[in-house]
């Protein structure tokens, strides 16, 4: 991967860092993104740097507004000089019964989640094409495959990347591009643990009964998926091994689609 570039939203922390951290080790140059003020990220940044020898930027930008997308395109570009791999990452969740959702909070889902990726796919692609390479990658969830309440945004923004990955792949057949969408469950980061000290503190849990809370229903293995493992299938599929695999979804959820 060394001389390639890439991009990954929301990653300033959590699965979109550990996806940026496996990138740059395998020789990328990185730009990261995310919605909080850059002195509130500057020390995972320098942090980013220090691991791997390299200048990183860091690029604020509210993914709601399709020009704020195309401002991040612009800057990355700007940065690096091409976009080699891009990962569309950033995510909203809301939580509401479908007839009281907020219907701010829809719009948002929308423009974040799914539109965001078809801004950043449709101006990264005319670079891809003419350097004859590129990779893409749609981050959705087994609620892109599976119902759930509560949660219509997350569940119809997800399973409409899927769509969004297949025509792209479809249009890109035969150019050195690749697009596909990973498919995670319930992988550990920041955002899970702040869950399962909530269930803690509020139900007065051990750790072990309060994760075990945490994934019924979900991955069968009982574990978390790890952060590690998503950004090494990653890295995985950009490499030649991969060149054929396009249009696919690729699950990394312990079995939970197949009970």
């Amino acid at each position: 991967m060394k001389g390639r570039t890439a991009l990954v939203t929301g990653s300033s922390h959590g699965l979109g860092l550990a996806m940026a951290d496996a990138l740059a080790a395998a020789g990328c140059r990185v730009v990261l993104h995310g919605v909080e003020p850059p002195a509130q990220v500057e020390a995972a940044r320098a942090a980013f740097e220090d691991r791997h020898g390299r200048h990183t930027a860091y690029l604020q930008m509210d993914l709601g507004d399709a020009r704020a997308v195309e401002r991040m395109m612009f800057e990355a570009r700007e940065r690096l000089g091409s976009i080699d791999v891009l990962v569309n990452n950033a995510v909203v969740r809301h939580f509401a019964p479908l007839d009281a959702f907020p219907v701010d909070k829809w719009d948002e889902a929308l423009a974040v989640n799914l539109s965001a990726a078809f801004h950043t796919v449709r101006l990264a692609l005319p670079g891809m094409r003419e350097r004859g390479w590129g990779r893409i990658f749609n981050m959705t969830s087994v609620y892109g495959m599976r119902g759930t309440v509560n949660r219509v945004d997350y569940v119809t923004t997800k399973s409409a990347l899927l769509g969004l990955t297949r025509a792209v792949a479809a249009e890109t057949m035969g150019q050195g591009i690749t697009c596909n969408a990973i498919c995670p469950g319930a992988v550990h980061t920041p955002t899970s643990e702040n869950r399962i000290q909530a269930l803690m503190d509020d139900a007065g849990l051990d750790r072990e009964t309060a994760v075990e809370r945490f994934l019924t229903g979900k991955q069968p293995t009982g574990r978390f998926v790890e952060a590690s493992q998503v950004s090494d299938l990653v890295v995985f599929l950009c490499g030649d091994a991969a060149a054929q695999i396009t249009g696919a979804m690729l699950p990394v959820e312990g079995g939970w689609l197949a009970t």
